[in-house]
């Protein structure tokens, strides 16, 4: 993963640029973490993480205002030693003069916000996590339907596109088609998105490229979602046998994270979209504690009990 701007930074969370003369562009952000500016405040530099983003909310700035100005000084000077790729005050806290010039002269840019220092922190490590997780691009679509993310997968021209098409028409939110990147949060979450370049854009073999916001409005479309499950479409074949009850998940695996996975055979007259809706909604009633085929084969154990 590429390091990320300052620049972008600031432009994502609207940041407040209190060093206009230094070169966002080039300063860079290289790990998914912060550091509150506390300890090294009062002089103490061990195990200073000085590669992190650097944070300064109302408690540190009012523990400056107890410093006399040469002992700050000395401390700024300390700080900006490190290569820090930039320093963010919380809830409106303006930087003073002193450490402005400093910054400058060492070109590390300070910047602002509004938001409350927790509450900031919280969205500030998400948008690091996501932006630095580590990625894929798989061939398929990826569909929001009734709130779950569903990857469609299958061999070229066997009828994602169209899939996801009818599923578009159908209400639901078509998040990327052909090519999905698929980003790894956490042990347990997947996010996919599409690449820039064919954002909302549906290729639909006979017509060509469609862009879905466009024919069908925003409420059609979604920048990102979860992949909660993946639906696998394959030619139909009478000599393999199918799973017909569904007792046993099966999986499959992105960047070492298992994702539920089930296998639909195609031949003509079944409703594609239908199916995955269903599926869709059948594996939301798993995850809250129903199982359909668990409940047939209970049925099936009293009966045979009471024979």
């Amino acid at each position: 993963m590429e390091p990320l701007k300052i620049s972008e930074l600031t432009e994502h969370f609207k940041l407040h640029n209190f060093t206009p003369l230094v070169n966002t562009e080039e300063t860079l952000v290289t790990e998914a973490d912060i550091n509150r500016l506390a300890l090294q405040l009062t002089g103490f530099f061990d195990y200073f993480q000085e590669t992190r983003i650097q944070l300064i909310g109302r408690v540190e700035s009012s523990y400056l205002t107890t410093v006399d100005a040469e002992a700050k000084k000395t401390v700024y000077k300390k700080l900006f030693s490190y290569n820090i790729p930039c320093i963010i005050f919380t809830r409106d806290i303006e930087p003073e003069e002193e450490l402005l010039r400093i910054a400058a002269e060492h070109k590390v840019p300070i910047l602002g916000t509004s938001l409350a220092t927790s509450a900031f922190v919280v969205e500030l490590i998400n948008y690091l996590n996501e932006y630095f997780a580590p990625s894929i691009t798989v061939h398929g679509v990826l569909v929001d339907i009734y709130g779950e993310g569903v990857l469609i997968t299958g061999e070229s021209g066997i009828g994602k596109s169209e899939a996801a098409l009818e599923l578009v028409r159908r209400g639901h939110r078509l998040v990327a088609d052909d090519a999905v990147t698929i980003k790894r949060i956490n042990d347990t979450t997947l996010v996919g998105s599409a690449p820039s370049v064919t954002k909302y854009l549906l290729e639909v073999r006979g017509i060509g490229i469609i862009d879905v916001q466009m024919l069908f409005g925003a409420e059609s479309v979604l920048e990102s979602q979860n992949i909660d499950l993946v639906i696998k479409l394959s030619e139909w074949n009478g000599k393999t046998e199918y799973d017909r009850i569904g007792l046993k998940d099966d999986y499959t695996e992105f960047l070492g994270n298992k994702v539920v996975c089930q296998s639909l055979p195609i031949r003509p007259g079944r409703n594609i979209a239908a199916i995955c809706e269903v599926a869709a909604v059948n594996h939301r009633q798993k995850k809250m504690g129903y199982n359909a085929a668990e409940e047939l084969y209970r049925r099936v154990q009293d009966n045979t009990d009471k024979e």
